[in-house]
């Protein structure tokens, strides 16, 4: 049987319950593709999972490979696996509450529809830290659909689902505010956006729409304007309409092809990827701690 290394848990706790193991490489079926991993971003969510803190019931059971981002080459593929083909740079991520096929690994076993080629010229550490954030920025301004000069405020803007929003918001011609630390000033204008420093009361606005990554909450509601829309950045936060504003709720899906568009828009130097650090499998500990230490402004990524 040919093995492979990951990063697994046994059982939930603190950093200190990850090692690294031997596991069966998986074979990939119908439609699927099996990566090779380069590089992968470590997320919250697979903090508070590993913790036994995540607020719904999970998916399987222990023990758990983690890691949703992947950026990698295609190492087989199985029938009916569209264009990809043995050799490909890929990028995507695995929707692991739903999976459990977790990309903290050497290779993992991912729909052909959920990757598409990365960016060209761009390292695979970079690359990784793109899919699951850009996806979700992409996904909050698709959901508010604005017309081009509508503003926009984004709390958390300095953050890694915050600076994809920041760049996608200027690509599309809108008037972007971002709310984010006194440090964040450079970082937020550079943009294109108007900073607004979190330190003091938020802007009041009113503005066409809010995107709440800092989960400031609904009280938020009272910036944007009458018929105006709200993201929040999961569905237990979205608030109650009033005024006729339209709440959503980020969900987001694995989407090759929304991914594909983000791809360009990275080619084109319109959206900076941002690494704050690279870990290796046998320091995963060190990336969960560094993660979970805060101020992080670019991806924490993960390496076989």
């Amino acid at each position: 049987m040919t093995t492979m290394r990951a990063v697994r848990y046994t059982e939930f706790g603190g950093p200190e319950v990850l090692h690294v193991a031997e596991l069966p490489v998986p074979e990939p079926g119908r439609g699927e593709v099996r990566v090779r991993v380069a590089a992968s971003t470590l997320h919250p969510v697979d903090l508070m999972v590993r913790s036994g803190r995540f607020p719904a019931p999970l998916p399987g059971e222990l023990p758990y490979v983690p890691g949703w981002d992947v950026a990698g080459t295609v190492d087989a593929a199985g029938p009916e696996a569209g264009d990809l083909t043995v050799g490909d740079a890929v990028i995507g991520f695995s929707p692991w509450l739903s999976t459990l096929a977790g990309t903290h690994a050497e290779f993992v076993v991912l729909k052909a529809a959920w990757l598409t080629a990365a960016p060209a010229g761009v390292p695979a550490t970079e690359a990784a830290t793109l899919p699951t954030n850009g996806l979700a920025a992409a996904q909050a301004l698709d959901l508010l659909g604005l017309p081009k000069g509508s503003s926009v405020l984004v709390t958390g803007a300095a953050g890694q689902v915050g600076g994809f929003l920041l760049a996608l918001a200027r690509a599309a011609g809108l008037r972007a505010t971002g709310l984010a630390g006194p440090g964040d000033r450079e970082f937020v204008t550079s943009q294109g956006a108007t900073f607004a420093s979190r330190a003091q009361e938020p802007p009041s606005g009113p503005f066409d729409a809010v995107v709440d990554l800092a989960v400031l909450g609904p009280d938020l509601l009272a910036a944007v304007r009458d018929g105006g829309g709200f993201v929040a950045a999961s569905p237990p936060l979205r608030p109650e309409q009033v005024r006729g504003i339209r709440t959503y709720a980020l969900e987001v899906p694995p989407d090759g092809h929304r991914l594909s568009e983000l791809v360009t828009l990275v080619e084109s130097g319109r959206i900076p990827l941002r690494v704050e650090a690279v870990y290796p499998f046998t320091e995963a500990a060190a990336a969960h701690e560094r993660l979970a230490a805060g101020g992080v402004r670019g991806g924490v990524v993960v390496t076989p």
